[in-house]
């Protein structure tokens, strides 16, 4: 099993979002490093923490689970849809997309302050500066000091 964090902005598609909806599609990522993380590598079965991010608080604030592996972003084809790209067609897709699964939702935000402030996490992607991706890959040793943190 692999470790992942997955970021999103809560008035878009919140934590509440996932719990309320239980399975949803994680579309809308436009960026190569991430495509390639859901294209290539995340598997059924894998974690992620939820996070948070562009809120008054950014932090992580639950857990979902891979329940799909990678597939074409179809979102892409559609000229109305937000994530339209027209350069992505169903014969060459450019964008992939996993479906995720609620797993659970923590008490209180694990904000990126605290995150940061942690000697154990000075490696993870997440707390270096310009780190800008929506999805990363957390290490084992990493996944359980975060969840030592949580409620």
């Amino acid at each position: 099993m692999s470790y992942w964090l997955m970021k999103s902005e809560p008035d878009v598609f919140g934590i509440d979002d996932l719990e309320r909806v239980r399975v949803e599609p994680w579309e809308g990522v436009r960026n190569y490093q991430a495509r390639n993380m859901m294209r290539d590598e995340m598997q059924e079965g894998d974690l992620a923490f939820f996070y948070h991010s562009n809120c008054k608080v950014p932090g992580i604030v639950g857990i979902l689970r891979i329940v799909r592996t990678g597939y074409p972003d179809d979102s892409a084809w559609d000229p109305e849809h937000t994530y339209h790209d027209p350069r992505s067609t169903p014969d060459n897709p450019r964008w992939y997309r996993v479906d995720v699964g609620f797993e659970r939702k923590f008490r209180d935000v694990i904000p990126l302050a605290d995150l940061k402030a942690a000697p154990a996490l000075s490696d993870m992607p997440l707390v270096r500066r310009g780190n800008r991706l929506s999805i990363m890959p957390v290490t084992e040793a990493q996944w359980e000091f975060i969840l030592s943190m949580a409620d």
